[in-house]
């Protein structure tokens, strides 16, 4: 689970874009935080690189396909 220090750099949020899953080695469509669905695992990743491919770390299979969810939506200024 990701941890924060002080919550005055977070910002909650309810877009669509944290309830979706992708594939292993899809591009990265937002940089930021993903977790594992199944093994809890997380990874920063920044758009548009793709996403850690099925073997990433130690995944045990038996807990499920590798599918990535983002949990925190790094805003970059222009």
């Amino acid at each position: 689970m990701a941890i924060y220090k002080d919550a005055k750099y977070l910002l909650e949020s309810r877009d669509d874009a944290f309830d979706k899953l992708h594939q292993p080695g899809a591009a990265t469509p937002y940089s930021g935080i993903y977790r594992c669905e199944n093994c809890g695992d997380e990874v920063a990743s920044n758009a548009p690189n793709p996403l850690p491919p099925q073997n990433h770390s130690q995944h045990d299979p038996r807990k499920g396909s590798i599918l990535w969810r983002l949990i925190v939506y790094a805003i970059q200024q222009k």
